[in-house]
């Protein structure tokens, strides 16, 4: 990032008397400000939409009271959230019981430090941003479980073990849909990933390893407790799942934390398979060489990851809820030995020098 650009001169001069690294600190810490600022008004928005989408697809009107079209309704919620009483079981261990909620929240906000948002802007671009990305989204079924397991409630733990089961299932598949991606990638930086899907459409790893896709973007859907995978919060068979327990701001922190995850896997989704900021139409010179439909930026990555935050929403709104026994079965018996069986086929494609491993 250039800041000299973003200063007036006379506060450059004052600049430059800095030591270095505290000017790369003060740079990295504004950078991740603003990301999690970006992040949160997103989520925000997000559950307005939400609303707004399946009230359309079922014949409601959704959120319209609160500021012109609804708009104030998310802002409304939160403040609801913040004035209630934060209620605490009397033998919970309290400090787990509040650390619980932030164990799953941190990990969907830092996993955005190694997000290329565009070609030159990602706080961290580190070469194993791959195997960070995975440890991340790994560490969240630790507040689950936490929080299921310190409320000192029957109900609450019972909803976190089932949560747990499902993450870790579906987790294993995301890992193997991710080796795939690896071996089209040649990389574990996520911006390489991006730039070895240059060219256009037909460039990108949706069509090669369309199966991983697939399996990819519905175990996000599980891996984040959404419908029809929401066993976790069944409340007519458990209550309300591992957060029963929680109120006001606490529960806030888990709500929070379910969409920050949607944000995350739709952005994840469209960077591992649809080439991130890249322009589908790169390489139509149909369109002029001037033609801002061919160059890459954010307005590409922001939509690709809108489109798959809609189909997340309109997944919810299609299917039923599944019996927990199909959903395991559906993540040990099929989409792990799909992965397997496909990341063979990969090395097959490889040899044959066919895909994105063609000369």
């Amino acid at each position: 990032m250039n800041i000299s650009s973003l200063m007036p001169a006379f506060v450059f001069e004052q600049w430059n008397l800095v030591p270095g690294y505290i000017q790369d600190l003060l740079i990295i810490t504004l950078q991740i400000v603003f990301i999690s600022i970006c992040v949160i008004l997103a989520v925000a928005f997000t559950t307005y939409f939400e609303r707004k989408v399946i009230g359309y697809m079922q014949g409601r009107l959704g959120p319209n009271r609160v500021g012109p079209k609804g708009l104030g309704q998310p802002f409304a919620d939160v403040i609801k959230l913040l004035i209630k009483e934060v209620v605490v079981p009397s033998k919970s261990n309290r400090f787990l019981f509040v650390i619980a909620p932030l164990l799953s929240l941190v990990p969907a906000l830092a996993t955005w430090a190694v997000i290329p948002l565009t070609d030159g802007f990602v706080i961290a671009d580190i070469n194993a941003g791959l195997l960070y990305v995975l440890a991340l989204t790994s560490v969240g079924v630790y507040g689950v479980l936490l929080a299921g397991w310190s409320t000192n409630s029957k109900y609450a733990f019972l909803g976190a073990m089932r949560s747990a089961a499902q993450i870790v299932a579906y987790e294993i598949a995301m890992g193997f849909a991710l080796v795939g991606v690896l071996m089209a990638g040649g990389s574990l930086n996520l911006g390489e990933i991006i730039a070895s899907q240059s060219g256009g459409f037909s460039n990108w790893f949706i069509i090669p390893l369309f199966p991983l896709f697939v399996v990819y973007f519905v175990s996000g859907v599980a891996e984040t407790n959404r419908a029809p995978f929401d066993v976790a919060e069944g409340e007519s068979e458990i209550v309300a799942g591992f957060h029963v327990e929680y109120s006001g701001v606490a529960f806030a922190v888990f709500f929070l934390a379910e969409y920050a995850n949607i944000i995350l896997i739709a952005a994840l989704t469209s960077i591992f398979f649809l080439a991130g900021w890249s322009s589908p139409f790169e390489g139509w010179t149909i369109l002029g060489s001037e033609s801002f439909l061919r160059e890459p930026s954010f307005f590409w990555l922001a939509l690709k990851i809108c489109f798959f935050i809609f189909v997340f929403f309109w997944i919810r709104a299609t299917f039923p809820r599944y019996r927990y026994d199909q959903i395991m079965r559906l993540g040990w018996k099929i989409f792990i030995p799909v992965t397997i069986v496909w990341i063979a086929v990969e090395g097959l494609m490889a040899w044959m020098k066919v895909g994105p491993w063609a000369i």
